[in-house]
Order: C-alpha cells, then structure tokens, then sequence
C-alpha cells in the first residue's frame, strides 16, 4: 500500500501533521478506540494526560500490528480528550512524542483530529485513539 502524506502551500502551518493523506489499496483497517490500559484492562498512567496519550498509541500500534499495517498506512488519526483546554497541549505532544520512536508514528502526524469530549465511557479514560489504515 502506499501512503503519501502532504501539507500544500497556502494550508496553515506549522502544525504537528500533515493536512492530506492520499492512499492506493484495497484492504481497510479500522482501529477502534484505544485508552490507556493494559489487555487484562488495568488503568496505565491514571490521571496523566502525557502518559495515556502513549499508552493509547502504543495500543493503536498493536491494533495495526494485529491487521498486518503499521502507522506508516495510516490514513488518519482521531484523538478524543476529556475535557480539553488549549492549555493541555504541551501534555498531549508530550504523550506523542514519548511513543513516537518505540511504535513507528511519523512526525508530523498523518492527518488527525483532535475533539475535546466532556467525557469518556469510564472516568478515569483521559483520551481515545482511532486509526484508519489502507493496505493493498
């Protein structure tokens, strides 16, 4: 599958992603929301923006890994926030950045979305990550 990921003169910019994904392929992988636990379902980093927003990467990676993709196929990113203020973007760059390496996320980001939500389906889930993938 190839992915090409682009940001057009005349888009804003600096930003940590690129505004265009255009992919070629024929198999679509959906990766559902991932939060910050563990596969027996233990909270990871409770209360800690940084730490769940690599936690949930780390988990999105794994969904990837899971489907034969790896974030090098991802058309998309969706981030879900709890309570979100402008503020806390220090944190969740932070949280990227601490994943990036280990897990194979370009930086800049593919194409991504960043939706500030009053809350999640637990309380303690600060943020949810969703992956769109293309593979031939």
């Amino acid at each position: 599958m190839t992915v090409r990921h682009f940001t057009p003169r005349g888009m804003l910019q600096p930003v940590p992603y690129h505004h265009i994904a255009v992919g070629t392929g024929t198999k679509h992988v959906h990766v559902s929301g991932q939060i910050a636990r563990r596969p027996d379902g233990t909270a990871v980093a409770p209360g800690d923006l940084t730490g769940q927003v690599a936690q949930a990467l780390r988990n999105t990676a794994v969904g990837l890994a899971g489907a034969g993709a790896t974030f090098s196929d991802v058309l998309r990113l969706t981030f879900y926030v709890t309570r979100w203020v402008p503020e806390k973007m220090g944190d969740f760059m932070a949280g990227v950045e601490a994943a990036a390496n280990e897990i194979g996320l370009p930086v800049p980001l593919p194409p991504a979305s960043l939706i500030g939500v009053d809350c999640l389906f637990e309380p303690d889930v600060l943020v949810e990550v969703e992956a769109t993938a293309l593979l031939d």
